[in-house]
């Protein structure tokens, strides 16, 4: 039975739920939501086991903080020896527009804390990862409050959508692989009909 990894990156605590830094975090519930799966506490993660399809899905939401989150990411795919290519991670990206998701099977961290520590653990930035564009609409400076934000009310229904479509692009990718889906979404507009 193949095995995956599946890691989604957020902050815990009440404070940061519905932020557009804790879209990993939402996907991947949509995932194991979808899947009927339940999460419960466990070493440096909330952590849910999903079958599908004759896979098995290890599903984390670390619960180190954004900035440490390779600790998790190493101790979950040692102890369930996922092979690196079987792992994803879900992550906010400042540099996509809201209507996008990239699917990539390599890349820099672009400044992100989270890929950064994962990309120092692993020593390597050769990991699938699916950025999930949060825009950029902020006044200069404000970066962090942006991202750190809620949602607007008129980006809702869009993100949503996403997170939706998220779900079926890790379906995908466990099932007819990295580089088919990868063409497949790379260059959609992900907005609502």
């Amino acid at each position: 039975m193949s095995k995956y990894l599946l890691v989604g990156l957020g902050n815990i605590g009440n404070e940061y739920a519905n932020t557009r830094h804790n879209i990993g975090f939402d996907v991947v519930h949509a995932f194991v939501m979808k899947h009927g799966g339940m999460f419960k506490p466990d070493r440096l993660a909330n952590m849910a086991e999903v079958k599908w399809k004759g896979k098995v899905f290890i599903c984390i939401c670390p619960t180190t903080y954004m900035n440490l989150s390779g600790r998790a990411f190493k101790y979950w795919m040692d102890k369930e020896k996922v092979p690196l290519v079987h792992t994803l991670t879900v992550v906010d990206d400042l540099s996509l527009p809201l209507d996008k998701i990239r699917l990539r099977a390599a890349g820099s961290h672009g400044g992100h804390y989270g890929l950064r520590d994962i990309q120092n653990i692993l020593g390597t930035d050769a990991y699938p990862k699916l950025r999930f564009g949060i825009g950029n609409s902020f006044p200069k400076g404000m970066q962090a409050d942006f991202v750190l934000g809620k949602w607007y009310k008129e980006e809702i229904p869009v993100v949503k959508y996403k997170i939706s479509k998220s779900v079926e692009i890790i379906e995908s990718f466990a099932t007819i692989g990295l580089d088919r889906t990868m063409s497949e979404v790379n260059n959609l507009s992900f907005l609502p009909v």
